[in-house]
């Protein structure tokens, strides 16, 4: 399905090249946020903000060895495996989220794939539930095959989450036990299942700004484009391989914020993995550039959230509104 044309705002476009995206991301920081703040006020609500909450529903013992993970069994982190949550559990944690103004629900377990079984009948089970308490659902298990993706749709899943990470140059450098074509794969299936895509990347692994700008370009190639882009700045974490990266610019946060909103003026583009470690006003700012999404709870997955008592004062303080529920 293409995205469909509005004569009354600039047509949505899959041809970037990376000597224009450049240009595009190097443009001065004041000229970058006003530009990308207009495209964002043509498709989106002005001051509306989505409140999502994530919960690992299987944490640990992930036979992948992505270098920024602390649940990659590659790695000797303070993350140890754990036992699958019982659907009982993700569904009060997803009641819980809703009465503190969550209206997307993303559960995530640290699989290379599902396999067929008990398991992933639960997860089936679990999207039932978070759908049936009035909740948009998402969930990241990792690859899929074409049944698995259909029977998430029949499930009832909104979403599906399959970040890419980085640049298809820089990608070896950081996972070696599947291949940047492989998660493409992934998303390729999600879509013909007819699951809505969210994919996005991390800053902060060691790539250049050509790689930032060249995974932003994957993501705009795809027709349509992601209705989900997850900005993530690197959480170091002891015991990676990534662990002694020095810490994101937030600046560098917020061109790429701007940059991705410039590029896919319809997607929801979310603030995500390492938003603790930026002011509020650095988080403002990148709120400003076009993210209109943030994750709420102390806890992403396996690494720190603001809390969301910050979170809330950040949204009054701006005059920001949490999206109403639409499901």
């Amino acid at each position: 399905m293409a995205d469909t044309p509005d004569p009354q705002r600039p047509t949505l476009r899959h041809d970037f090249t990376l000597p224009e995206v450049r240009a595009i991301h190097d443009t001065p920081l004041f000229e970058l946020v006003d530009r990308a703040r207009a495209v964002h006020r043509q498709y989106h609500a002005e001051n509306e903000v989505q409140l999502c909450t994530l919960l690992s529903v299987k944490t640990g013992g992930c036979p992948e060895d992505c270098g920024y993970c602390s649940q990659s069994s590659h790695h000797e982190t303070h993350v140890k495996g754990e036992a699958m949550l019982s659907v009982d559990t993700v569904i009060a944690s997803a009641r819980a989220a809703k009465e503190r103004g969550a209206t997307r629900f993303c559960m995530g377990a640290a699989w290379r794939e599902p396999k067929e079984g008990p398991n992933f009948e639960r997860v089936l089970a679990m999207v039932r539930g978070v759908k049936a308490e009035g909740l948009e659902a998402c969930v990241t298990l990792g690859m899929l095959t074409d049944s698995q993706a259909e029977r998430l749709k029949e499930a009832g899943l909104d979403a599906y989450n399959h970040n890419l990470d980085t640049s298809r140059a820089h990608y070896r450098s950081i996972i070696t036990t599947r291949t940047f074509d492989d998660r493409l794969a992934t998303l390729r299936r999600v879509r013909g299942a007819g699951i809505t895509v969210c994919s996005g990347g991390i800053i902060g692994l060691g790539e250049s700004i050509d790689d930032r700008c060249a995974m932003l370009i994957e993501l705009a190639t795809l027709e349509p484009h992601p209705e989900s882009v997850p900005i993530n700045a690197l959480v170091r974490i002891e015991g990676t391989p990534l662990a002694a990266m020095p810490p994101v610019d937030p600046l560098d946060f917020v061109r790429l914020i701007a940059t991705a909103r410039i590029l896919m003026p319809k997607s929801r583009v979310r603030l995500s993995a390492g938003r603790s470690s930026l002011t509020r006003e650095a988080q403002l700012l990148a709120l400003y550039a076009g993210a209109n999404s943030i994750f709420y709870g102390d806890q992403l997955l396996t690494t720190p959230n603001p809390e969301e008592d910050a979170d809330t004062e950040l949204m009054r303080a701006a005059g920001l509104r949490a999206q109403a529920p639409s499901v």
